[in-house]
């Protein structure tokens, strides 16, 4: 029986002439001239002879051939069609190739360019990954409608209302992004959903900031020139986010300038550039004075490996029984800016960090305030070290 399903031979399969030849149990060989030929599987399906191709010679050598003839061989005594078996199989395959987890990277790798360092510190696609993928990445984008998207941000939506958000707004965008594919997905999914889940019942809680008038005294307290202390004279004064701050390198800083690389930035959707942070008088002297514990260059070091993680600095403030936590710091500074300098709200707002203004208003304004910051730090260091409690009055900002 082998010998009558295996006529032919590699060799001459590659150097018969033009004709058909038999291999046995319905597979032929079909050799145009001496060199290109097609595999061809002659079956009878509910008693009509068909013919079903397997491919070039030049792409299908004979094992090949003879496996694939077996395996169909094997549909019709099972009493289904290959051809039609085989057309059924490539359409799911085509089907399965836009799971929401391969066209969500494929959305992700389109808005690099968009995102701060191409995206590499992962906060635009974690939302997905961590809260939506594990339970609709296996899924067909195609099939993917409100009540999938309900019940899996359900969980979240009403306790952890922000993540929610951001999940279901990058959900949108993936759909959008299949939609520019020529998929057939319900771009009012996301809509819908949204209807479903209704209003969040989460309130949002300010984190705990101390009172400004009460920073000059807490800021007295970190004298031991520890690493932490000095990590959170550097926060209050520059009154950056705790990112930067622990990953604050020596390369950053030029001069009385630290320049942030635009990854560890934050909240400045739409803007992918550096942020520069004017250094006072004694933020320069508590810089100077971290060097000493510096390790490969970062100031602030962890004791084993690494940079100190933000619950060093949260917990050295709850070791202090403290409410307030070094991000609140931010908020002191910015209600100080407010009642006592009058600053203009775009360069207040610039201080923090924050993107001010629309695509079109930042292209013409091209000034981040920097001297206009470095006088209203240098004013700030003087109130927190007790130097002075002058009040600064600044003209309206103009772009």
């Amino acid at each position: 029986m082998a010998r009558e399903l295996h006529r032919l031979s590699t060799v001459f399969v590659r150097q018969a002439p033009a004709g058909k030849y038999a291999d046995g149990g319905g597979l032929w060989l079909h050799k145009r001239d001496g060199s290109a030929g097609q595999w061809v599987l002659r079956i009878t399906v509910h008693g009509r002879m068909r013919y079903m191709g397997l491919g070039a010679i030049a792409d299908v050598p004979l094992r090949e051939a003879r496996d694939e003839a077996n395996k169909w061989r094997t549909v019709v005594r099972g009493g289904s069609d290959p051809i039609k078996e085989r057309e059924r199989q490539r359409r799911e395959k085509e089907r399965n190739l836009h799971l929401l987890a391969d066209v969500a990277k494929d959305a992700f790798e389109s808005r690099k360019a968009e995102l701060r360092g191409d995206g590499k510190a992962g906060r635009w696609f974690s939302p997905l990954e961590l809260h939506v993928l594990p339970k609709l990445g296996k899924v067909p984008v195609a099939d993917i409608n409100q009540i999938d998207i309900r019940d899996t941000l359900a969980p979240l939506w009403h306790e952890k209302a922000a993540t929610a958000e951001k999940a279901i707004g990058r959900l949108g965008v993936v759909l959008k992004h299949a939609a520019a594919l020529g998929l057939n997905v319900d771009l009012q999914a996301v809509d819908k959903a949204r209807a479903l889940l209704g209003r969040s019942r989460h309130k949002a809680e300010n984190i705990p900031a101390l009172s400004w008038p009460d920073v000059p005294a807490f800021y007295k307290s970190l004298s031991d020139g520890s690493v932490t202390h000095l990590a959170l004279r550097l926060l209050i004064l520059t009154g950056v986010r705790s990112r930067p701050l622990r990953f604050i390198h020596a390369d950053q800083i030029d001069s009385d300038v630290w320049t942030i690389p635009a990854e560890l930035m934050k909240g400045r959707e739409g803007d992918t550039s550096e942020f520069r942070v004017p250094l006072s008088g004694e933020a320069l002297a508590v810089i100077e004075e971290a060097r000493r514990h510096a390790r490969d260059g970062f100031l602030f070091p962890s004791m084993r490996k690494g940079v100190i993680s933000d619950m060093t600095l949260s917990r050295y403030m709850e070791r202090q029984k403290m409410e307030a936590r070094p991000h609140g710091f931010r908020s002191s500074l910015r209600v100080w800016l407010a009642e006592t300098t009058g600053a203009p709200h775009e360069i207040a707002e610039t201080i923090l960090g924050h993107v001010v203004g629309g695509k079109v208003e930042r292209a013409y304004r091209r000034t981040d305030f920097l001297e206009q910051r470095r006088m209203l730090m240098e004013r700030w260091a003087d109130f927190v070290t007790g130097k002075s409690g002058k009040v600064v009055q600044l003209a309206e900002a103009r772009g």
